[in-house]
């Protein structure tokens, strides 16, 4: 994919315009949930949040990364490069991790064509990549609900039951022939989340990255 992709293409706010944020609403929001739909499918970002190179906020730390992407069409022009740079300094600077592939490339290729994509409606890109994000997720939660049966060998089991859930209480984790419900990361990025009334605008932190 990344020989076909030209480093040095841009876009530029039209004359008089200072930045490239779309003034339409749901423009803008769709554009920012692409934005963290292309990060999202970054595996090697994927990688290092799994295995917490990043320390325990390794999922906040790739939210963030969404952010600052969508920070840089705060200004008038953006290229590839530029993406590709800001993607590659975010790696090393919250995950101590050096990529040395094209992967950034083709994530700030992605994003790019994205930012075309919203600037003539056209959202089917976008709108599969969250489908397919939304599927993972719900099948990652269904996962994380472990039913755990009595032991029918020890019929005492069921007194235990009775005397380890009073007391618990109101505790999620209960003794045996209780659903046992294990909380599971589910990452959800903090781009805008569409829901039948429109779209949410993506929550940024503070900027950092760019070009160095």
């Amino acid at each position: 994919m990344s020989v076909s992709i030209d480093p040095n293409d841009y876009v530029e706010a039209p004359e008089g315009v200072t930045n490239l944020k779309f003034n339409d609403a749901k423009r803008q929001a769709k554009f920012e949930l692409g934005v963290c739909m292309a990060v999202y499918k970054w595996e090697e970002l994927n990688t290092a949040v799994e295995n917490s190179w990043g320390g325990p906020n390794s999922g906040e730390k790739r939210d963030w990364i969404s952010g600052i992407v969508i920070d840089l069409f705060d200004d008038k022009i953006v290229d590839i490069a530029l993406i590709e740079e800001t993607l590659l300094y975010a790696m090393v600077d919250e995950f101590d991790t050096e990529i040395d592939n094209d992967s950034a490339l083709e994530i700030a290729a992605l994003i790019f064509k994205f930012f075309k994509d919203v600037m003539v409606e056209k959202y089917d890109g976008i709108d599969q990549l969250y489908a397919k994000w939304e599927a993972k997720k719900n099948l990652r939660t269904q996962n994380s609900h472990v039913v755990v049966g009595s032991d029918p060998n020890n019929p005492s089991d069921d007194d235990e039951e009775d005397d380890d859930e009073e007391e618990e209480g109101d505790e999620n984790l209960t003794s045996r022939g209780n659903v046992v419900e294990e909380s599971m990361d589910v990452d959800e990025p903090a781009g805008p989340i569409v829901d039948d009334d429109g779209f949410e605008m993506v929550q940024k932190k503070g900027r950092r990255g760019g070009r160095r």
